[in-house]
């Protein structure tokens, strides 16, 4: 029961979030700690003048126990939640210490790119893809991978921004490739 009542702890109120924590029957240190904790990143987050409607403390979020010893976050599009978490990290205080013999304590966190570019290309804030490529040599027989390589050198020093394909597949795929990247010219070079 006292499990339950942690986990279902929730609000958008920086007041009613401490009192929320302060009302948790929990006991020892770490627990102790860990409340402490999360009432100074709230005052944090209010000094930071956060507005009460885009925070929300929750505390049946988990992640990376085996790392994360403190706070940890994640953020969504509070009007896109089916796309889910965008954004996720939190307090470590000795991951650095497996590649090191100093004790470094930090925060981090991970972007989901391809959630948050699909987001904001649905809601018209990212303009169609275009690219640098202006060529693309598709591949339709691996052998003949050095006389693509050779006309993509050619053209690279003609000046032209060259991508060469390098495993084979069906030719209408490597069109599709070129189009969704906005390559404006393919080069199909075959045996004959």
């Amino acid at each position: 029961a006292r499990i339950m009542a942690f986990v279902e702890v929730r609000s958008t109120s920086f007041d009613d979030a401490c009192a929320r924590l302060d009302a948790l029957d929990g006991r020892g240190e770490l627990f102790e700690q860990g409340r402490t904790e999360l009432k100074e990143v709230l005052g944090l987050i209010r000094a930071f003048g956060v507005p009460e409607s885009h925070f929300a403390l929750n505390l049946s979020i988990a992640r990376g126990l085996d790392y994360y010893t403190g706070t940890v976050y994640e953020t969504h599009l509070v009007e896109h939640p089916q796309i889910g978490s965008i954004c996720s990290g939190g307090r470590y205080d000795n991951l650095a210490g497996h590649y090191t013999k100093s004790h470094l304590p930090g925060v981090g966190i991970s972007i989901g790119a391809t959630r948050l570019f699909w987001q904001l290309r649905e809601a018209g804030l990212l303009g169609p893809a275009t690219s640098t490529v202006q060529v693309l040599v598709t591949m339709m027989d691996e052998t003949q991978l050095p006389a693509y390589l050779e006309l993509a050198t050619q053209l690279r020093n003609g000046g032209i921004a060259t991508e060469v394909v390098m495993e084979p597949g069906k030719l209408a795929k490597q069109f599709k490739y070129a189009d969704r990247a906005g390559i404006r010219f393919v080069v199909v070079l075959g045996p004959d």
